[in-house]
């Protein structure tokens, strides 16, 4: 899973919302069209975004693909973030060898 392709494809505010619309309810790039008042074409081209990231799976169904959100690929996503969130700040200790340089500054934190 490519996180930052993933974050920049529902960075846009278009995309996010026909992710929010896409997980509600199963829908075609001519209804997409529709609810957003966007051009098949614009909407086309969001959609091949999103999928390229790995968050839609097409579903063929007559002439048209109907698209659903990949909602394990925003679990994973999701669980990324609270990892990310998990992270403890490590506190420099001018008196530890292990922070301190030759001179007696922080190796972390320069200023």
């Amino acid at each position: 899973m490519e996180v930052t392709k993933i974050l920049k494809a529902i960075a846009d505010e278009t995309r996010f919302k026909i992710l929010t619309l896409l997980l509600q309810h199963n829908y075609c790039v001519r209804a997409l069209s529709k609810k957003l008042e966007l051009s098949e074409s614009a909407i086309s081209q969001h959609i091949k975004v999103l999928r390229e990231a790995g968050l839609l799976i097409g579903v063929k169904k007559g002439y048209y693909i109907h698209y659903d959100v990949d909602r394990g690929t925003l679990r994973e996503l999701s669980s990324r973030i609270e990892e990310l969130a998990a992270i403890e700040r490590k506190v420099c200790n001018p008196e530890s060898v292990e922070c301190v340089d030759n001179y007696g500054n922080c190796k972390y934190h320069k200023s």
